[in-house]
C-alpha cells in the first residue's frame, strides 16, 4: 500500500481493550480504507461494540495495547472531539435522549465544530434548507428538526437521526454500531438507502451487525468475523451468506 493510501486508511494494529478489568478485545487487526464498506459480524459478547466505543475514546474502555492510525496519527492519543475532527464518526446502537436540546440546534453546533466554521458568518437559513433536504431523503416527518434530540423518537427515528448526522458531518471513517437493531424491514431499507447514498471514495465504513439482513441492502466490500475478541476470518460478501447457513460457531471452527 502506498504512503498516500495508508494515510487514507484506518489501521487498527493489535488492539487490546479491557472493560472493568476484563479483557474483551485480544489483539484486533483490521484495515478500513476510504472508499470501502467493511462489515463486522459476530455473536453477542464477541467485542463488536467494544471496538466501536474504544475507537471513539469512551473512557469505560481501557486500551491496554495496540495502535489505531489515521492520517498518520495514533487516534488513541487524541481526545474524543479531536478524533471527530479528524473525520471519525460513531453512530450509536442505542442513541441517547437529550431533553431540552432541539435537533436543529444540535446539528448546527455539531456542523460548526466539525468544519471549524466562524459562527458569525454561518447562515442558519441555508443550513436549515440543507437539513430539510436530508430529512426528506430519509423520509422523516416535517416537525422532526424542531423536536428535542431523540426524545420520544421511535427506534427507526433514532437510527435515521444517526444517519442524518452522518450525511451532514461527512466523516471520512464512519462506524455504524448495529444500525439495523430493532428496526422493521421498511426502516432497514430507509436507513440502508441513506448509507448507500453516502458511499464513495471519500468515506470508509465499518458496519457492525449481527445479521446478514442489512447486508442485502448495503453490499460490503469485505466481511470480518469477530469471535472471542479477535478477527477469526475475513472474506467477501458471500462470507455473510455463509454465516446464515453454518452459524458463528462453525465459521470460527473452519479457520
Amino acid at each position: 500500500m502506498s504512503s498516500a493510501s495508508k494515510q487514507n486508511t484506518l489501521v487498527i494494529e493489535d488492539l487490546h481493550v479491557s472493560v472493568e478489568g476484563k479483557e474483551i478485545l485480544k489483539g484486533v487487526n483490521v484495515e478500513i480504507p476510504k472508499g470501502e464498506v467493511h462489515a463486522l459480524m459476530g455473536p453477542n459478547g464477541a467485542g463488536k461494540s467494544t471496538l466501536a466505543y474504544a475507537l471513539m475514546g469512551h473512557p469505560k474502555y481501557r486500551i491496554t495495547e495496540g495502535k489505531v492510525l489515521f492520517h498518520g496519527k495514533n487516534l488513541l492519543d487524541l481526545s474524543i472531539d479531536k478524533r471527530a475532527r479528524e473525520g471519525v464518526f460513531l453512530a450509536f446502537q442505542y442513541p441517547k435522549e437529550i431533553p431540552g436540546l432541539k435537533v436543529f440546534h444540535f446539528l448546527k453546533n455539531a456542523y460548526i465544530a466539525r468544519f471549524g466554521i466562524d459562527e458569525g458568518s454561518f447562515s442558519s437559513m441555508d443550513f436549515f434548507k440543507k437539513v430539510k433536504a436530508k430529512t426528506e431523503l430519509l423520509k422523516m416527518k416535517e416537525d422532526f428538526i424542531t423536536r428535542y434530540l431523540n426524545e420520544g423518537f421511535s427506534g427507526g427515528e433514532k437510527k435515521r437521526m444517526e444517519i442524518l448526522q452522518l450525511s451532514l458531518l461527512k466523516p471520512e471513517i464512519a462506524i455504524l454500531d448495529e444500525p439495523d437493531s430493532g428496526l422493521d424491514i421498511d426502516a432497514v431499507r430507509i436507513v440502508a438507502g441513506g448509507v448507500n447514498s453516502l458511499r464513495g471514495p471519500d468515506i470508509g465504513v465499518l458496519l457492525i451487525t449481527h445479521y446478514q439482513r442489512i447486508l442485502n441492502y448495503i453490499k460490503p466490500d469485505v466481511v470480518h468475523i469477530l469471535m472471542n475478541g479477535r478477527i477469526v476470518r475475513s472474506g467477501g460478501p458471500d462470507l455473510a451468506e455463509h454465516l446464515d447457513n453454518v452459524g458463528y460457531e462453525f465459521a470460527g471452527a473452519e479457520v
